[in-house]
């Protein structure tokens, strides 16, 4: 359905705050020589920020009409190539990559597939960071979603909870693990999360938007069962021989690397 309204879908789907990939690129130590993939580029919002990092970004995208706006919106920048395939079927031709990055898009690929083939097209050592949107409601702000409850019942009565977000202090609760999502198994570490709360205004056009931002990142695992090199170990002070996933906030919560506190989550 995206893929139908690529012009609607760039205007109003939430982005992401600069300070987030700051913190990625801290985290990770992403740089000119490292290279990324991004899983579900949509219309390239995050394309365009991670391009920014100065890394190689291959941005894959199954719609064609996405990704073609997407080819468009990066154009001034010499470090992208948008793949048109899903992340399931996409041909890696064998390269690996310093992180995988996937912006609100990681709850459309297939669990059995695509944890083992995140895992498979990173370099040892590589990072794993998944940035959502999580509406949420702050006490003493105007009941909207009260307000419209009956309008998410009449018109998606199959998610009546759109209608009733959780408050902001129940979802920071939440910085633990992988959040709304299936667990990766043995192939990654414990996650940072971070959260960085942002607000939208909207007029009458369009009354739903996340203001919450989350983050996760993660370290794969060495493929063999043996200490990181040494190099490896000044690179990532932190690492243990183990992959870590680390939560960033919004602006509060996210995940992160090394842990950071709330203002993030994933």
């Amino acid at each position: 359905m995206f893929n139908e309204v690529p012009e609607l879908y760039d205007r109003v789907r939430p982005g992401y705050p600069d300070e987030l990939f700051a913190d990625l690129g801290a985290i990770t130590g992403m740089d000119k020589r490292s290279s990324v993939v991004e899983v579900g580029c949509g219309t390239g919002q995050a394309t365009r920020s991670l391009a920014a990092l100065g890394c190689s970004v291959t941005a894959i995208e199954p719609g064609t009409d996405l990704a073609a706006l997407a080819r468009r919106r990066i154009t001034t920048f010499g470090n992208v190539e948008v793949e048109t395939s899903t992340f399931e079927e996409w041909d890696d031709r064998g390269r690996r990559f310093d992180a995988l990055v996937a912006a609100s898009s990681w709850h459309w690929v297939d669990p059995s597939i695509g944890w083992q083939r995140a895992y498979d097209v990173l370099s040892p050592g590589g990072w794993m960071a998944l940035l959502g949107n999580v509406v949420v409601r702050r006490p003493g702000e105007p009941e909207v979603y009260a307000e419209t409850a009956d309008l998410h019942e009449r018109f998606c009565p199959g998610n009546a909870g759109w209608g009733h977000p959780p408050l902001e202090d129940d979802v920071r609760t939440t910085n633990e693990g992988w959040g709304l999502i299936d667990e990766p198994g043995e192939s990654f570490g414990p996650t940072t999360v971070r959260w960085y709360p942002t607000v939208q205004w909207f007029n009458a056009g369009w009354v739903r938007r996340p203001p919450s931002l989350d983050v996760a990142v993660s370290k794969a695992r060495p493929r063999r069962p043996r200490a990181p090199a040494r190099r490896h170990r000044r690179a990532h002070p932190q690492a243990d021989g183990r992959p870590s996933i680390t939560p960033l906030s919004e602006r509060p919560p996210g995940r992160t690397a090394s842990q950071m506190k709330p203002g993030t989550d994933l």
